[in-house]
């Protein structure tokens, strides 16, 4: 059964809106990773997660998914070269014009899975915008939160995804192993300082550049990264989210109220 959305003909894609099918619409970002892999990580991974996850939930349910959409909110990448972005005003008007076009096809159910973190604010504030608008339930996630426990299990030297890491990079060995120059992963070893919530504990947002932390743009271990890591990472992933995706009450949730009467 075919899941991704630019395959379909029009006429498949009416099908799937009176099915009722959950659409997934994946983001990214191209900015660097470090001195050993690719800018486009986080898309490829973001729609990795998505395609794997979409054929999960297909299984259950009709699913459909978008094709990436690439450019994110990435300026604290910028010092490092080869890196696009966007600022929130683009990205809303983007977003709203996805989303709009896919409710006004019939499709009543949105998942903006994103694969950058750069843009987890912007979509919280995005599905906060839209929902009461389009009156439909627009979810948002970021893959490794939604599946953070999926993420913790299958490392070995962190608890949580990072950036160019251990895991980032063993996924991308998984998936595109000719794009990860392996003899380059040792000069991810740099000066660091410490985080805002190393300091002070969670709670407190300062905007840094991510070269200001890290003088390599790499947060995390790449050296413990592996091709075998990262298919179970993905597998793992995959299966995390699709079990929360297929749940009958997270879309049977009331998302709006009646107007109060004084």
């Amino acid at each position: 059964m075919e899941i991704e959305w630019r395959k379909l003909r029009a006429d498949q894609l009416r099908d799937k809106a009176r099915q009722g099918a959950m659409v997934i619409c994946p983001f990214g970002s191209v900015e660097q990773h470090g001195p050993h892999l690719p800018v486009e990580v986080d898309s490829q991974l973001g729609e990795a997660v998505a395609l794997r996850t979409a054929r999960l939930v297909a299984q259950k349910e009709p699913v459909l998914v978008l094709p990436m959409f690439w450019a994110g909110i990435a300026e604290h990448h910028m010092s490092f070269g080869g890196t696009v972005t966007l600022d929130f005003a683009t990205y809303l008007a983007v977003a709203r014009c996805l989303c709009e076009s896919i409710v006004r096809h019939g499709f009543k159910r949105i998942v903006l899975l994103n694969g950058h973190g750069g843009n987890d604010n912007a979509l919280r504030v995005i599905a906060d915008e839209l929902t009461p608008k389009l009156k439909v339930p627009i979810l948002q996630m970021t893959y490794w939160y939604a599946a953070a426990t999926a993420v913790a299990k299958n490392l070995d030297t962190q608890k949580e995804l990072l950036h160019a890491c251990e895991a980032e990079t063993s996924m991308m060995m998984a998936l595109r192993p000719d794009l990860v120059a392996r003899d380059r992963i040792a000069l991810a070893r740099a000066n660091t300082t410490p985080q805002v919530k190393d300091l002070v504990g969670p709670g407190i947002y300062s905007w840094r550049a991510l070269g200001a932390s890290s003088a390599s743009g790499v947060w995390g271990n790449p050296e413990a990264a592996s091709p075998e890591k990262g298919e179970r990472l993905l597998n793992a992933i995959a299966e995390e989210i699709a079990g929360k995706l297929t749940n009958k009450e997270l879309w049977s949730l009331p998302i709006l109220a009646d107007k109060v009467e004084p």
